[in-house]
């Protein structure tokens, strides 16, 4: 089965990194990264720009709103994530535990919806 792993955390605290705390984190997340495509647990997986780069969506009333940042106003922002394949929630939350973010933030951790066999998807 399949897990997203979203990664949450107080996007200043960025901000404040020291370059050599910066690439000390990149190396951590770059080792684990690995440690999941040799496991054969990864599927997928990026970090996101600031929030300050989102525009949020909105369709009302057949018309398209477009707003600059993220939906609502939170302590944690969303940062990255992991789309993971585990055998079982329990495998997936000890995956979760292993990402250098659930430190300082929070990962949360979600099942993938299994779609019916006919569910159009991209061609891979």
């Amino acid at each position: 089965m399949q897990y997203l792993l979203m990664i949450y955390a107080d996007e200043s605290r960025m901000k404040d990194m020291t370059p050599a705390d910066r690439e000390a984190m990149f190396v951590e997340y770059r080792a684990l990264t690995d440690s999941f495509i040799k496991s054969g647990h990864m599927r997928a997986g990026d970090a996101l720009q600031p929030t300050s780069t989102a525009t949020t969506v909105r369709v009302r009333d057949g018309k398209v709103l477009t707003t600059d940042g993220p939906f609502a106003e939170t302590k944690e922002q969303l940062g990255g994530y992991y789309l993971v394949e585990a055998k079982d929630l329990d495998e997936a939350t000890k995956l979760a535990a292993r990402i250098p973010g659930a430190r300082q933030g929070s990962i949360e951790v979600r099942p993938v919806m299994q779609l019916p066999p006919d569910y159009p998807r991209p061609q891979r």
